[in-house]
């Protein structure tokens, strides 16, 4: 399984790590403080200080990083922490990295952000040690701050079918079922299996901005949408093998859509499973499936 999108605008990302003598601020506050349990993840390790750190403590922790602990992390963890990676990463290499948390977090655990706040500019710039163009920017996060400081902010994460929801009795994408499976999530967008199934592994893809129709959605929540689909239809493929996709959206009840909540279908396919899947989305008005046979 590929865990993070390495972008080739953003080659030197690796060379950013901090060479430190001892354990990062963000770890050695959430020590204090409690927060890190049960099996733990250093996602973006870096050089692995916290890693060594942790481990002096007793505490059971893995550390991965693309480039310098590249051997992929196995199972669940109760507590992932990614500390100063998302700042030196592009739009879509953040979101790959909050999708692969999200997706290495067990269901009832937490994971903890830490983001620098003295960065002056987004951009890129010269690297003074290695001489190289790296990129740097601030991020804010749509998590709970658990703490701000003039150098340093850290977001609690929690998967969003574990969180309260205020919207639960109005609608069922608001607040999805704690029971439900969580595919994905994003800053934006999270994944889920469909309640009705027509096909084993079919997937939606929800916004989790309560906006009945796709063609209303920004243009940075449809991006994290289409992101997201590509990122699932990887997971589908390793978990059900299908033979191809159906994608589709539905907008209006006059198109099918039951649900006034944004939702983009995505459906493995699978040989025989259609006497003739001829036209595929063709089908959603019955007879105009198969051109080939209307003339």
């Amino acid at each position: 399984m590929n865990l993070v999108f390495r972008s080739p605008q953003n080659p030197n990302s690796h060379l950013t790590v901090k060479e430190r003598s001892e354990a990062s601020f963000p770890v050695r506050y959430l020590w204090r403080s409690g927060l890190i349990r049960g099996r733990v993840l250093d996602f973006g390790s870096g050089l692995g200080q916290d890693v060594a750190f942790l481990r002096q403590k007793g505490v059971d922790v893995s550390g991965y990083d693309p480039h310098y602990a590249p051997d992929l992390p196995q199972g669940r963890f109760d507590t992932i922490l990614c500390l100063y990676v998302l700042n030196v990463l592009l739009p879509e290499e953040q979101a790959h990295v909050l999708m692969a948390v999200s997706e290495l977090l067990a269901p009832t655990g937490r994971a903890y952000f830490a983001v620098r706040r003295d960065i002056q500019r987004d951009g890129f710039r010269t690297h003074v040690k290695h001489g190289v163009s790296v990129y740097q920017c601030n991020v804010k996060l749509p998590y709970l701050s658990i703490l701000r400081t003039e150098h340093c902010e850290i977001y609690e994460y929690r998967p969003y079918n574990r969180m309260p929801h205020p919207d639960a009795a109005t609608c069922p994408f608001c607040a999805p079922e704690a029971e439900r499976e969580l595919i994905t999530e994003s800053a934006t967008t999270f994944a889920i299996f469909d309640k009705y199934p027509v096909s084993p592994g079919h997937a939606l893809i929800i916004p989790k901005k309560h906006i009945a129709n796709y063609f209303d959605l920004s243009t940075h929540v449809k991006t994290a949408c289409w992101l997201m689909a590509d990122r699932v239809q990887q997971l589908l493929i390793e978990r059900f093998h299908p033979d191809g996709f159906n994608v589709g959206i539905n907008v209006g009840a006059t198109a099918g859509q039951t649900v006034p909540h944004v939702h983009i279908h995505l459906i493995p396919r699978y040989s025989g499973d259609a006497e003739d899947p001829t036209g595929g989305v063709r089908h959603v008005i019955p007879g105009k499936g198969n051109y080939r046979k209307m003339g």
